[in-house]
């Protein structure tokens, strides 16, 4: 679903003289659409136009070049070009936003500001990257001026397979390309005026970080949190290599298409379940989206229940010394269970497969082996099974009931097992008639309108569901108690016991690949015995290798490393073999945002005394994507430090925020019929791309609710956005905007587009008309351009004393940029800064208080223009730590008031009056009111009662009251 934004459009960048026709904020956010002239494209190599001079090169960081100096003047809307470089010269040098490690006064609150750390990918940042930078870097600056200690970092996860796939692809190490990447990340962080300390840049892949990364693991192995476990895996033949779930496509090899199959291989594997109930209940305290917590709830997935015993059968019907154990959350329904099911990957199937049915059996395994557990449990997939050939007996009721193989029961999750209950499960019940199995109604819905004709899953009332044999009666027993009934008989009778469950599965941690973390074991040669490295031994350093390819046989990468893989062990000097699989990626991005708190310290982790102040993280702000995975895997591994003393806290990070992303630019579709002529999209036979044509921007214009054809507007078009992606060739780098416009727009342009969670569409003309705010703001400050372009070195403020209407304007545009700052709402607190603006162009003069106030108010959305025009303002300083503005509530309101006029007391109408208006003042304002004077005219008043601001009673003579009048 895509979310209207709003556009806005400004006159000329040289119109300065008049005041700017600009909408208020209401309107602002209410228009829903922008004239289709207005419209311009950016290309997939975005080539912007330049307005108003002529270029033929354009220097770096939107410089001016040496044939452009030649030719005419350079008209800008202000010299960003020059500004913005100027500054940020000035940052770096001066440290402007380093926080003190060793001196800090932490008498001051504090403030941990962090952005999810980004993997440096070769492609380098678009546009949708600063969103969620560029509000952390609003509430970094606002908290600075307010008086915090900001923490506001920024460091790589650079570890990962796309730079091992490009080595492999290349022969390029995969640490050359990781710093090459990093390089150019930062330095387009640091073309955006981002706030981060610098000095606390931290990255994955450096053995100093990496050290205390092993440091955990072991803390991890000490305490039987990592284990080894042969697990199946998704194993390529071809590749060599094992591959995640998200790399395997309809049971083949994402890259090159080739056949996977489900393999069990030995693993280290992290016991997250030892946690599952900490990582459930602590949720409720954490200031985060309710849909993040409810997806890790869901992930979680605990659940209470029973596991049954169903004995198995032999071919005359008697029972075998064998018992499949299922795990239910629905006891109540056990006496519904005319089937059940078991995973193709079961200890017990073999045992349990008739000869008749082997065969189909086996060819049935194969073919689930080579699906992923996502594709198995998908719940529109049609469901698929095999009968075994064998039975067990349903305790309950003692029925024989047969016993099928499906791969939607997966064998990781419960016992493997379950019993299936097709009149109140629907993926039971769409098996059940896909076979022909019996199904059983055993719960009466207590809403009589519930139809018979599919599975109802809810509770209600039992039936059917009596057995004097056993002693299990639960007829007429709500589910919740018939529940708790069957599960203390399956107690007393031996046939199963109570039961907690959950979906959440121990975090498989090894990876079979060269680029990343090594696991600091080693394995004894003589005995096989696993010996943790000891602590004084880390960092153990990666290897250099020249081949990273697969083995082909599933053995890392590293092993190949001989002299490195051959050991001893340090302690008895016994010949060994280290661990050649790696940590996955996940691994250092779990705890990163505690080495920023102390990224130097090469004794420990994080000091104590650094941790206790700077803990949690206050503000986390990243991508809706990391909501489960990421999310989850640090809060457990906060758990466990928390456990042994390392931190403080329960819980790493107290506020989380998911920015939306930033769509590509409208794109606009027509089909065409068979003749080859343009048609409405909408009539076309199958809404897909291949038979929709993209129709250029300058043909579209805007009609009714709709985009339809200039020149035809008989043709109705779709206008779609997509995700920025290369194949759409609708990606914008934010280099070429930061040319062409500068840094400040852009910034202040992602911020305006809408509010900060919401997905939005990326379009040029929005950024032209934030940018020419900011050239009106600078020559509302500075003044009008010298005939050669180029702006005078002082500002046009006088400093005089602010009447009464500038502070109320001012104050009232504080009180409303703080609350919306304060509430992350940063783009109607923009609309409440351009509304000043507006005000601000119909006075004479400007005071130097109150034009230095804006201009402190705008600097966490536009620092590098509020940093030169404070300069320009006579300060020597940065304002990066200059008092934030605060609103006078004496200013906040309004100047008049509406007076109720009473004559006689009967109240005959309302004036409007100042707040301080006399006695005198308000008769004679009611008194040439229209209404009220037809009764003051030619009248005798006998007596006034005033309350200032609150009423008017006029009194009259009553004997010279005309007839009529009242």
């Amino acid at each position: 679903m895509l979310h209207t934004h709003h556009h806005l459009f400004f006159p000329s960048p040289h119109s300065h003289a008049s005041p700017f026709p600009f909408p208020s904020a209401t309107k602002i956010l209410r228009s829903p659409t922008f004239p289709a002239t207005s419209i311009r494209r950016v290309s997939s190599a975005l080539r912007f136009r330049n307005r108003g001079r002529t270029v033929t090169n354009s220097a770096p960081n939107g410089g001016v070049s040496e044939t452009e100096n030649k030719k005419q003047p350079v008209y800008r809307a202000y010299p960003f070009h020059e500004i913005e470089p100027k500054w940020q010269r000035f940052w770096e040098h001066n440290r402007t936003f380093r926080t003190p490690d060793d001196d800090i006064d932490t008498t001051k609150p504090k403030y941990y500001v962090l952005d999810m750390f980004p993997y440096p990918s070769g492609a380098g940042l678009h546009v949708g990257h600063p969103l969620g930078y560029t509000a952390t870097d609003i509430l970094a600056r606002y908290k600075r001026m307010q008086g915090y200690n900001v923490l506001h970092p920024m460091g790589w996860d650079a570890f990962g397979l796309p730079a091992e796939q490009y080595a492999i692809e290349t022969g390029t190490h995969p640490k050359l390309t990781t710093l090459r990447n990093i390089d150019r990340f930062r330095a387009q962080l640091k073309s955006l005026g981002f706030s981060y300390d610098w000095d606390r840049e931290i990255s994955t892949i450096e053995p100093d970080y990496y050290k205390w990364t092993q440091w955990i693991f072991l803390q991890l192995l000490k305490r039987g949190l990592a284990y080894q476990a042969e697990v199946p895996v998704n194993w390529c033949p071809a590749l060599g290599t094992v591959l995640a779930n998200e790399e395997v496509i309809d049971g083949v090899s994402e890259r090159g298409g080739h056949p996977v199959i489900r393999k069990p291989m030995r693993q280290w594997i992290l016991k997250i379940t030892a946690y599952a109930d900490r990582l459930l209940e602590d949720l409720d305290d954490l200031d985060w989206p309710e849909s993040v917590k409810e997806m890790q709830r869901n992930w979680i997935g605990r659940s209470e229940g029973a596991e049954m015993e169903f004995c198995i059968l032999d071919s005359d019907g008697k029972e075998r010394d064998m018992q499949i154990i299922v795990y239910t959350t629905r006891p109540d329904t056990i006496f519904g269970a005319t089937y059940l099911v078991v995973a193709p990957e079961h200890s017990l199937l073999s045992s349990l497969v008739s000869m008749a049915q082997s065969k189909d059996v086996k060819d049935y395994v194969d073919l689930a082996s080579r699906k992923s557990d996502l594709e198995r449990t998908e719940l529109q997939k049609e469901k698929t099974g095999v009968f075994t050939g064998c039975y067990a007996k349903n305790p309950a009721n003692g029925e024989a009931i047969p016993i099928w193989v499906a791969d939607y029961v997966l064998g990781s999750y419960g016992t493997g097992a379950i019993m299936a209950v097709p009149a109140h499960d629907s993926r039971d019940h769409e098996f059940a008639l896909k076979y022909d199995i019996p199904i059983h109604w055993v719960v009466m819905p207590e809403d009589k309108s519930v139809k018979f004709g599919k599975a109802f899953p809810g509770e209600g009332v039992i039936v059917n569901s009596s057995n004097t044999l056993v002693g299990l009666d639960i007829n007429g027993l709500p589910s919740k108690e018939a529940a708790l009934k069957v599960i203390e008989w399956a107690q007393k009778s031996g046939n199963g016991k109570r039961k907690v469950n959950y979906k959440l599965r121990d975090w498989l941690f090894a990876r079979q690949r060269y680029w990343g973390e090594p696991i600091p074991v080693i394995f004894l040669d003589d005995s096989g015995e696993t010996v943790p490295l000891r602590e004084t031994e880390l960092p153990l350093i990666l290897p250099e290798l020249d081949d990273f390819s697969p083995t082909g046989t599933g053995e890392p990468p590293l092993s190949k490393a001989v002299s490195w893989v051959k050991t001893k062990d340090s302690l008895s000097g016994r010949p060994a073999t280290r661990e050649t699989n790696t940590m996955p990626q996940w691994a250092g991005s779990c705890w990163y945002y505690l080495r920023f708190m102390d990224p130097h310290n090469s004794k420990e982790l994080v000091d104590k005394t650094k941790e206790r102040y700077w803990g949690p993280v206050d503000v986390y702000v990243g991508g809706a994507e990391h909501a489960v995975l990421h999310l989850l895997y640090a809060r457990f591994w906060h758990k466990v430090l928390f456990d042994i003393g390392v931190v403080s806290t329960k819980e790493p990070f107290q506020c989380v925020i998911n920015q939306g992303i930033i769509l590509g630019e409208v794109q606009y579709m027509a089909g065409r019929n068979q003749d080859g002529n343009l048609i409405s999209a909408d009539l076309t036979d199958m809404l897909n791309e291949h038979n929709l044509e993209r129709i250029p921007e300058e043909k579209v214009m805007k009609s009714g609710d709709s985009f339809v054809l200039k020149e035809n507007p008989d043709i109705r078009l779709f206008a779609r956005a997509h995700k920025m992606s290369k194949s759409r060739g609708n990606v914008v780098n934010p280099d070429d905007v930061v040319s062409e416009y500068g840094a400040d727009s852009l910034r202040l342009y992602e911020m305006f587009m809408g509010p900060l969670r919401d997905s939005k569409q990326w379009s040029t003309s929005g950024i032209e008309g934030v940018h020419r705010f900011l050239g009106r703001t600078w020559r509302l400050i500075v003044g009008s351009p010298l005939s050669d372009g180029t702006f005078p070195d002082r500002t046009v403020t006088v400093d005089d004393e602010p009447t009464i209407e500038q502070l109320r304007c001012l104050h009232k545009c504080i009180a409303k940029v703080t609350e919306e700052i304060e509430g992350t709402r940063f783009n109607t607190g923009i609309s409440a800064m351009m509304e000043f603006l507006n005000a601000a162009y119909k006075w004479d003069k400007h005071p130097r208080s109150v034009i230095e106030a804006f201009v402190l108010l705008l600097s966490p959305y536009a620092p590098h223009m509020t940093e030169e025009l404070w300069s320009r303002l006579g300060h020597t300083k940065s304002l990066a730590y200059e008092p934030f503005p605060k609103a006078n509530p004496a200013y906040l309101k309004d100047s008049t008031v509406v007076l109720p006029v009473q004559i006689n007391g009967k109240t005959r109408g309302t004036i409007q009056v100042e707040e301080t208006c006399t006695e005198e003042d308000a008769f004679e304002l009611a008194s040439m009111d229209e209404k009220l004077s037809k009764y003051l005219h030619g009248q005798s008043v006998k007596k006034r009662i005033y309350v200032p601001g609150k009423i008017l009673n006029i009194v009259l003579d009553r004997k010279n009251i005309k007839v009529g009048v009242q």
